[in-house]
């Protein structure tokens, strides 16, 4: 036998889809609304509908008080169901559509009631106030039942109170006048509650839409994992609205872009300045994998529009790759000019053995010396003025690149620098781009020379890189040092555009500047003013000590 299938149970409660329970929450609202603004309404109509029983009771009695005619047969007749007063209440009753019409002597005895059997007997409430001279309405208890009524003191001509006259409107009549307004009320606030849920079901599918009908629960749970994918991922995230002002920065992007949460409500450009990084994040920049320099971070951005009107931009920090891009480039330089090398000195090795064998002594040691001295001379030249070992060590390895490229690439005889560098990678990065850009604009010119300034004056190191290449326009001075500007091709593994950028960013952060002119003999010649480059010398006692000991003369050195 098959197992017998469980019974479903039966769960009551709140459906989970947010468009079922958002319309089950306005429905009910405005069913609340409704039968709260009918209970409102019907509270106080039923005493508006009191109020206007006891002043028609009481105009009827006052219109009846008025006749004289009445107040002179109070005083002439006896009260008998025949006499003249109750024939002329009773047609005052009828033609009014009063419950009763009684009119009493100043003792308190009926002379007209719609019982004729109770005329001459004491009426059941007290005239005091009626008799009295004072006018009353009241709901009250009667020998006819619930009323309301209307008492006017009754005067003769002379205007002695004789008597008052008391009129009652049946108490059943005004309830069933607002019994009978109900219904009406009801369809009016079932039109009401039927407007409110065709309302409530509009509402509920726009956010059916929106929500793409899900769950109030996933929405939640939606949001949580939604926080900790943002904070948590290695990526920056900028999230702008319609008004292009930024409403979302993770953790990541405020770490890229150097700025805090009250950045949120505020358009890039006044976050972050005018600059291509805000050109990028506001769309006028539009592009894949956009380049981009903040501070002394290469980021790569990417912006996608969003359905309203908004737009994420996404940036990766690609710093570490461009500079180990760089450092591939160089790498790949003196391994060619290694390779170079190793064929010169192999054609060397075989120059020297020819002339060993034909046993040319003199020629050989004359040819050795020769190549010796001339690396010798390079290199001494380049560490007698650059006293920085990496400085001459990059300077040295340039040389050998440039050599191994058809170009040559000298020390100016102006360059003097110390060892007193207070950011000696900073400087390597400008020497660095710069001799790059000027042997890539040199390469297949003829006569190709780059030359290389540096000095210090007092603490202020200046840098000058000529070339002999075709320069740079006039119009593009300023265009070279804007982020992901280049007229070359950019290379497999990294893009162009970055390099001059950077340059001009190091220069700024030490207050300097970076600038390209026409070199005199044409060419491009880029100088760059470094402040507070160098630290300041040593002290005295350092310097009497080094001075205690013989000076060795220039060429030692």
């Amino acid at each position: 036998m098959s197992p017998t299938a469980p019974a479903r149970r039966l769960r009551l409660g709140l459906p989970r889809r947010a468009f079922s329970q958002i319309l089950l929450m306005q429905v009910a609202i405005a069913a609340g609304v409704a039968v709260l603004a009918t209970g409102l309404f019907l509270a106080p109509l039923g005493e508006q509908l009191d109020d206007q029983a006891m002043r028609r009771a009481l105009a009827i009695a006052q219109t009846t008080a008025q006749q004289p005619q009445i107040a002179e047969d109070l005083r002439a007749t006896e009260p008998t169901p025949g006499g003249p007063v109750q024939r002329e209440a009773e047609r005052i009753r009828r033609a009014t559509g009063a419950e009763y019409v009684v009119v009493l002597d100043r003792r308190g005895v009926r002379w007209s009631h719609t019982d004729p059997e109770r005329i001459g007997g004491l009426v059941s409430t007290d005239p005091g106030e009626a008799l009295a001279g004072r006018e009353v309405m009241e709901i009250d208890e009667g020998t006819l039942g619930r009323s309301a009524r209307g008492k006017v003191p009754l005067r003769a001509a002379d205007g002695e109170v004789v008597g008052a006259v008391s009129v009652g409107i049946a108490y059943d009549s005004v309830r069933a006048r607002l019994i009978h307004a109900i219904p009406g009320l009801l369809a009016y606030a079932g039109g009401a509650l039927a407007v409110g849920a065709l309302a409530a079901w509009l509402i509920s599918r726009r956010v059916q839409r929106q929500t793409r009908d899900l769950a109030f629960s996933d929405i939640a749970a939606l949001l949580a994992e939604r926080e900790a994918m943002l904070h948590g991922i290695r990526e920056g995230v900028v999230a702008l609205d319609r008004d292009g002002r930024v409403r979302l920065l993770n953790d990541e992007a405020q770490r890229l872009l150097g700025i805090g949460e009250e950045a949120v409500g505020s358009s890039p450009d006044e976050a972050l300045g005018a600059g291509r990084t805000a050109d990028v994040l506001a769309g006028r920049v539009t592009g894949t994998d956009l380049l981009t320099v903040r501070g002394q971070r290469v980021l790569v951005a990417n912006r996608m529009p969003t359905d309203d009107g908004g737009a994420v931009a996404t940036l990766r920090d690609r710093t570490e790759l461009d500079q180990l891009g760089r450092e591939l480039d160089s790498t790949r330089g003196l391994i060619d000019a290694l390779r170079a090398q190793d064929h010169e000195h192999a054609n060397r090795m075989h120059t020297l053995l020819g002339l060993l064998e034909l046993e040319m002594y003199e020629d050989a040691v004359e040819f050795v010396g020769e190549v010796v001295g001339d690396h010798r001379a390079t290199s001494e030249q380049v560490t007698e003025r650059i006293r920085d070992p990496l400085l001459a060590a990059l300077l040295v390895g340039k040389a050998t690149v440039a050599a191994e490229r058809g170009a040559a690439l000298r020390l100016s005889d102006r360059s003097r620098l110390s060892d007193r560098l207070v950011d000696p990678r900073g400087l390597v990065t400008v020497v660095g781009n710069l001799v790059d850009n000027a042997l890539d604009a040199v390469a297949g010119t003829p006569d190709a020379r780059v030359e290389v300034e540096l000095r210090a004056e007092g603490r202020t190191a200046v840098l000058v890189v000529r070339d002999t290449g075709p320069g740079v326009p006039p119009e593009q001075r300023e265009l070279i040092f804007t982020e992901g500007w280049s007229t070359k091709e950019p290379p497999g593994h990294r893009g162009r555009g970055i390099g001059l950028p950077l340059v001009r960013r190091l220069a700024h952060r030490h207050g300097g500047d970076a600038r390209v002119d026409e070199a005199p003999g044409g060419g491009a010649e880029f100088t760059v003013v470094l402040p507070e480059a160098l630290t300041e010398p040593g002290p005295p006692a350092a310097l009497a000590g080094a001075s205690s000991r013989p000076a060795e003369p220039e060429e030692a050195r």
